[in-house]
């Protein structure tokens, strides 16, 4: 990976977000952000694809041959592609599976080269857009981050999603229909890395603009983890270590939702936590219900109740 990503990225068109350096998700969001207040799209074509695990072994390897010609070296790519997958199941018995082998299609989920793999891939889809002229004719923007990818476009939105699955077939790959749709702003809004972009309205103004916010289900998902760490059945565990991990998951989520107001999503999940927190810590030293209010929210910020 060390070797080969650094040739393989000067390829790789500035569509691409995903793996890369320099580059995350946020910069995909902004983009997408970009496109929509600049009045490029007034229509989008948000698409996913099911898995790259369908990217088949012979057109892949096609694409390394471009700049590999060491043997050896394509070699072991190859032998990375093929490489047996080991599963435990529920009962914690291990299969052992050969998909990849037997079928000719797929990469290795979790080894370091895949990311490379899929970017590799990804951008025969790219290129074979600007080439067929979508981009120019139908003022069709693809910004991707793995294997979700948007396509703003000035017009014809349903046109360039029929071209999307043409190509998609073309490459061998499949689009996941059940999370591929054309969305029209402002009067709709759609989901992408985890932020809703759509139609906004200012707190001060209360005017309507198009911007990000973290999207429903990403705090859903936030809130639920919350929930299991604050477990009834957990309440033998350090009352300082479920803190510390809490606040891990808080840091780290509001690291990645910054985009846009997240004042709304925030108190959202500051009052699930302090509520969760609170109902927690008296089940843990046997609280009555009514002295609940003993952890205020003053306390609990302060984190007096650790000492």
């Amino acid at each position: 990976m060390l070797i080969l990503e650094p040739i393989f990225e000067a390829d790789l068109p500035p569509e691409q977000y995903g793996y890369r350096k320099d580059r995350s998700a946020l910069d995909a969001v902004r983009r997408v952000h970009q496109l929509v207040n600049t009045g490029i799209a007034r229509s989008l074509t948000p698409i996913c694809l099911p898995t790259l695990n369908e990217v088949p072994h012979a057109e892949l390897l096609q694409s390394l041959r471009r700049r590999i010609v060491d043997g050896a070296m394509l070699h072991l790519l190859k032998m990375w592609l093929e490489a047996p997958v080991e599963e435990i199941d529920d009962r914690g018995h291990r299969h052992r599976s050969t998909r990849n082998r037997d079928e000719g299609k797929g990469t290795p989920q979790g080894s370091p080269i895949s990311p490379l793999f899929s970017n590799l891939y990804m951008r025969r889809f790219v290129l074979g857009w600007k080439q067929l002229g979508y981009d120019e004719r139908l003022e069709a923007r693809i910004v991707s981050y793995a294997d979700d990818f948007v396509i703003c476009c000035g017009h014809g939105a349903e046109q360039a999603l029929m071209a999307a699955r043409q190509i998609m077939a073309k490459l061998k790959l499949t689009i996941n229909e059940t999370k591929t749709r054309v969305c029209r702003l402002p009067e709709e809004s759609f989901d992408f890395l985890g932020y809703s972009i759509g139609r906004c309205y200012s707190t001060k103004t209360g005017k309507a603009y198009l911007g990000t916010t973290p999207s429903k289900k990403r705090v859903q998902r936030i809130c639920r983890e919350i929930s299991e760490a604050t477990r009834l059945q957990c309440t033998q565990q350090d009352a300082q270590a479920v803190v510390k991990m809490i606040n891990r998951k808080l840091s780290g989520w509001s690291n990645y939702f910054c985009l846009g107001p997240v004042s709304k999503a925030y108190r959202a999940i500051d009052q699930h936590t302090t509520r969760r927190l609170r109902r927690w810590l008296s089940a843990k030293h046997k609280v009555r219900a009514g002295r609940i209010r003993r952890y205020s929210d003053d306390i609990l910020s302060c984190r007096i109740w650790l000492d």
